[in-house]
């Protein structure tokens, strides 16, 4: 269910009260939610996922990402999340597929390479094609 894009992240589709503790079994400090809420009635709320990670030690942080696209504030919101992340991230919507193009714009924010990142996300099983322009965009402002 966990996809590794990195050493210190991992991307999921939407988890549930079950996937807190595997997370934390697998050395996940922080959970990062980007699917808005009631996005579809199967989801489990965020409050629920919060309440769950809170209890097993876990860090929290709701960046939600809609379909209309992504926003500087977005970006510069994960940046903070993975800096002050203590230890590995777990990032999750619906399909794994938002939680990995806003981390490679977060990354292209903070001066990485848009082909390096590109190649693990594709590793990963993600395109990250979609917001390619805006990655270059974000590093030759870095």
């Amino acid at each position: 269910m966990f996809r590794s894009v990195t050493n210190d992240l991992m991307v999921s589709p939407q988890i549930g009260l079950d996937a807190v503790a595997e997370a934390k079994a697998l050395g996940v400090t922080l959970i990062i939610n980007n699917r808005p809420e009631g996005e579809s009635e199967d989801q489990v709320p965020g409050a629920d996922i919060e309440a769950a990670a809170h209890a097993a030690g876990l860090e929290y942080v709701a960046i939600p990402i809609t379909h209309s696209g992504f926003s500087q504030p977005q970006v510069e919101a994960m940046v903070a999340a993975l800096q002050g992340a203590q230890g590995k991230v777990l990032a999750y919507c619906r399909s794994g597929t938002r939680s990995t193009l806003l981390w490679a714009l977060a990354e292209s924010a903070q001066g990485g390479d848009p082909d390096s990142l590109t190649n693990m996300a594709a590793k990963a099983g993600y395109d990250v094609a979609p917001v390619r322009p805006l990655m270059d965009m974000l590093k030759a402002q870095a």
